[in-house]
């Protein structure tokens, strides 16, 4: 039985299509959408719909932008030799809020996974591989995800640059600041351990 009247019920289902949010939450987001101001509302739909049209892929790494070049792209200033290698633009806001790595970045939308039927083919490793023609590029810094998939996409981007005599190096894993040696499962204690370095 349905307890909601058509827009409603529409609204909270539409909802509990978005990652990460269940049934209740659902409902509490279509109430408060409901509530607000027409003008408010209208903010709210036509955000959404002006990042849907507008958003794109930056022509250089892929990583969305409402420009044809983004702007970290645009940005001169940075080390032209080093691409940090991520799997989603999330990863990229990640990375810059660090404030360490001053080079440009190239974003793949997604990890290698045969059981999800995504192959190499499937994410922008070739587009990887376009901009490193030119010789300026020294180092790939992979910074995939430390799980099965983005070892594995590490892996064969590590196999198809080495033969271009091109520096490839991996991010670092292991135990997170202000965590317990105890509560680390055996795989992130032997990355620890694989990463360690001298003080």
């Amino acid at each position: 039985m349905n307890y909601y009247s058509t827009p409603i019920a529409t609204l909270i289902d539409e909802f509990t299509k978005l990652p990460g949010i269940g049934r209740k939450t659902a409902q509490r987001l279509a109430f408060h959408v409901i509530s607000l101001p027409e003008e408010e509302a209208e903010k709210l739909s036509g955000a959404i719909i002006s990042a849907k049209k507008n958003v794109k892929h930056c022509n250089v790494c892929t990583n969305l932008t409402d420009l044809d070049t983004c702007s970290i792209c645009s940005d001169q200033s940075r080390d032209a030799s080093a691409i940090c290698v991520v799997e989603d633009p999330r990863d990229v806001v990640a990375m810059e809020k660090t404030k360490e790595f001053r080079g440009y970045y190239h974003v793949l939308h997604g990890a290698i996974s045969p059981l999800d039927g995504i192959g190499p083919q499937d994410i922008k490793i070739k587009e990887l591989l376009g901009r490193l023609g030119d010789g300026v590029v020294n180092e790939i810094i992979l910074a995939t995800n430390p799980n099965i998939e983005g070892e594995a996409t590490a892996m064969y981007i590590s196999r198809l640059l080495k033969p271009m005599g091109i520096k490839v190096t991996r991010i670092a894993h292991g135990i997170p600041v202000g965590g317990d040696l105890e509560y680390a499962d055996e795989v992130t204690l032997t990355k620890a351990l694989e990463g360690r370095r001298e003080l």
